[in-house]
């Protein structure tokens, strides 16, 4: 059986006052975000709000495993008790809203814990982002949120300081998510890449890419946890993923003689209706535009760029929303943009259009054979070696095309990582450790002698 950890939170600025929730779902083996949940509800109470964001949390992890055994974490003493049955719920205003949880999940499948404020910053983080948005008139987007990096670096930050004191159940899944998260964090923000944005954000945070068994999303338009299924993947596919590296000569800077890089700034397409839902969204029918949202990430992208002044030429992807994307920069920049068949997205074949839930209902013996192996394709679709394959053939042909200049890549989750992955010389399952923003930057930097040096991932301050 499956173990989710949910963490929620809600607020109010006024008590009662403007009053918003957030929640996430975090796979417990793993310690990978599944899945974010944050909405304005308009006037309420702290105590509402949590337990609003306690329904919803309850209810994105049931979309994910109806099966799966939940344990809650809550800032909210209150809540937690009155959930696990110790306490009387008195106020009329929670008392549908504690039905309403209840009904979720079976009672045995669901514990409950307390656990200090500090130790539900991303909950937090996303109730605060409702109400911002709240604030301003528009709904909280999971494109425009940096709550999952906000959490992981404060994570880090604590980690560094030393391990928490143990708590919850034995085998404390929670301490196993801290951890992976840390790890998934790294060293903490990148410097950002040399003439691309200036300083940017990374530390990879988590959509859903990918995941072991199971995940919120993966490789496509969609993204979400971590997983540990690629990790089986035969010693033969490493060896044809490596074979497609190009592997450095020398070990920290290339030399001095080699003249400047092709540098591909790589920059995720704007958010598509199909974005926020984590459907699969790759080049085998489903081909949407970009969302009013995406319009608006594309022209925040264009400005930073021309801000800059560095992008020398634009290629993108074939596909409807990257073209839009390339063209909205390519209109501030007074560029042309030129196509690429090698950048467009995987095919997802019969999963297209679907959530992550629903190719499990429908294909689950397709869908772990296409977890535990890079060669494996979904039915009609493609592998992710393919994918490989295809993109380094796009890399090789652009970085001799433009070699020494700055070139903007508009293109899509899975060959961008892909991308990145070769650059590291990093296995297939590292597609599904990485995670790609919409709207989000990223570079890598090609030297003559091979040397490829990874400079930015997933860059979202532009969008901020």
């Amino acid at each position: 059986m499956r173990e989710f950890i949910v963490e929620a939170d809600g607020g109010s600025r006024g008590n009662p006052g403007p009053a918003g929730y957030g929640s996430v779902v975090i796979d417990a083996a793993t310690g990978e975000t599944l899945m974010e949940a944050a909405e304005y509800i308009g006037v309420a109470t702290n105590n509402v709000a949590e337990y609003k964001g306690l329904v919803a949390g309850l209810k994105a992890a049931h979309r994910l495993d109806p099966a799966a055994s939940v344990h809650v974490r809550m800032d909210s003493k209150l809540v937690v008790e009155q959930m696990s049955g110790r306490w009387k719920i008195k106020h009329p205003d929670m008392r549908p809203l504690a039905a309403e949880a209840a009904r979720v999940f079976p009672a045995d499948q669901v514990t409950y814990e307390w656990i200090p404020r500090e130790r539900n910053k991303h909950a937090d983080r996303l109730a605060n982002e409702a109400m911002d948005a709240g604030k301003r008139g528009v709904a909280w987007s999971p494109s425009a949120s940096t709550a999952e990096l906000d959490a992981r670096a404060a994570r880090s930050a604590a980690a560094a300081a030393g391990p928490p004191e143990p708590s919850g159940p034995p085998g404390d899944a929670a301490a196993g998510a801290a951890r992976a998260r840390a790890a998934l964090a790294g060293a903490g923000p990148s410097a950002g890449a040399d003439g691309v944005l200036g300083a940017g954000v990374t530390a990879v945070t988590g959509e859903v890419t990918g995941g072991a068994g199971d995940v919120t999303a993966v490789a496509g338009e969609v993204t979400g946890g971590a997983g540990e299924a690629m990790a089986s993947a035969e010693s033969a596919d490493r060896r044809a993923a490596s074979s497609a590296v190009r592997t450095p000569p020398v070990g920290w800077a290339a030399p001095a003689d080699l003249g400047a890089p092709a540098t591909f700034v790589l920059l995720r397409h704007g958010e598509t209706p199909l974005t926020p839902e984590k459907r699969f969204s790759g080049s085998g029918g489903t081909d949407p535009s970009l969302s009013a949202v995406g319009r608006e990430q594309a022209e925040r992208a264009a400005a930073a760029f021309a801000a800059r002044g560095t992008i020398q030429a634009i290629v993108s992807s074939p596909l409807k929303r990257c073209q839009e994307t390339a063209r909205t920069v390519a209109a501030r920049l007074g560029l042309d943009v030129h196509l690429e068949e090698g950048l467009r997205e995987t095919d997802f074949g019969a999963w297209e259009g679907l959530t992550f839930g629903e190719v499990r209902e429908r294909h689950p013996e397709e869908l772990n054979a296409w977890l535990a192996s890079p060669k494996t394709a979904p039915p009609g679709g493609e592998s992710f070696a393919a994918v490989s394959r295809r993109v380094a053939a796009a890399r090789d042909r652009l970085t001799s095309a433009y070699a020494g200049r700055t070139v903007l890549l508009v293109t899509h989750v899975t060959p961008i990582k892909t991308l990145v992955r070769l650059a590291l010389g990093a296995p297939p399952e590292s597609l599904f450790r990485m995670e790609l923003a919409a709207a989000s930057v990223s570079a890598v930097a090609y030297y003559a002698d091979g040397n490829a040096s990874v400079r930015l991932l997933n860059d979202t301050s532009h969008l901020r």
